[in-house]
């Protein structure tokens, strides 16, 4: 098979590129190396790197040709980066989206889109809270809280996806991701784990935002990578959207405690609040879990790496990383 992996060179992107290589297809990846790195990439003979961005036509058109599948993971991702450059951002995320699906139409390839569970908003704070099924209502907060632009941009991605379907016949699929982590991710901006651990091993202070207590679902990245690869090869995955996460709930509090059990470290738990790391334009949710029975009916897939294998793994490979001693 020949496929496109944009944002190839990125945490989760290069993962996927690692599994389909190991499979024995043949990967192109664009990526503009903004925040994935090459040495996340192995040389190999049926890898193909473009650098570039996803807003170029020109550039997501030559990517795409003669391609049979694409997994559109480019974006801008992570709380830091959503706050600090609201203007690329939305310009990658909407714009990029809308490239890639136009350039996969002319090709004739299916199509996966990497959404988030942002898009489920505010959701999640009242008494008679569920687990977010896919068909659950998105509650946004107000246009001058930075921080809702990303959900808003994910919820437009999926609806030009769905509307290039209906109109055009593309067959296309979205997963949602929920709190992915694992090696190779960014505790600069992207995940929580990341920085817990990246702190841990340097037995600097854990900073937990919040009183610690909001609640999150954690997903291994291998996992992830898997449930995209299924969302991509169904035939009942097009025209559907999937929660790509794991079941289990955790407290953000009880997270930063596994992590300083598994890696040993002395460093002690700091609470900050969010308005003195983000400004005053940001609001958090208090918990963001999953339904996970329409991926698991569908597809096949159910969360296999539990959070306290995950960040063992996360660690020991943190440990080997010569780039991160």
């Amino acid at each position: 098979m020949k496929a496109l992996v944009t944002g190839g060179a990125g945490f989760i992107g290069s993962h996927m590129v690692d599994s389909m290589l190991a499979a024995g297809h043949q990967v192109r990846v664009l990526d503009n190396f903004s925040t994935g790195k090459r040495e996340n990439l192995p040389p190999h003979r049926c890898l193909t790197v473009l650098e570039g961005s996803v807003t170029d036509p020109e550039l997501v058109a030559a990517a795409t040709e003669d391609c049979e599948i694409v997994f559109h993971l480019a974006a801008a991702i992570g709380v830091r980066y959503v706050m600090d450059d609201a203007l690329s951002g939305i310009a990658v995320n909407v714009r990029g989206a809308e490239e890639v699906l136009a350039a996969a139409d002319r090709a004739g390839a299916r199509v996966v889109i990497a959404s988030s569970s942002e898009v489920y908003g505010k959701g999640g704070n009242g008494a008679d809270w569920q687990p977010f099924r896919e068909d659950a209502d998105s509650v946004i907060g107000p246009t001058h809280v930075t921080r809702w632009w990303y959900a808003l941009a994910k919820g437009l991605d999926e609806h030009l996806a769905f509307a290039y379907h209906r109109q055009r016949g593309l067959p296309v699929s979205v997963v949602r991701y929920f709190n992915i982590f694992g090696p190779r991710c960014d505790p600069g901006g992207y995940g929580v784990l990341a920085r817990f651990v990246s702190q841990a091993l340097k037995q600097e202070p854990i900073t937990v935002f919040g009183d610690g207590e909001q609640t999150r679902s954690f997903t291994y990245v291998d996992d992830a990578v898997r449930a995209t690869l299924l969302a991509g090869e169904h035939p009942s995955a097009i025209g559907e959207t999937f929660n790509v996460g794991s079941a289990t709930e955790i407290s953000i509090n009880a997270a930063a405690a596994d992590v300083l059990r598994l890696t040993g470290s002395a460093s002690v738990i700091h609470h900050l609040k969010h308005a003195d790391v983000f400004g005053a334009h940001f609001e958090d949710t208090r918990r963001r879990v999953p339904d996970t029975a329409k991926a698991e009916r569908l597809l096949g897939f159910t969360a296999q790496v539990d959070i306290v294998e995950g960040i063992r793994r996360t660690v020991d490979w943190w440990r080997a990383d010569a780039r991160l001693t």
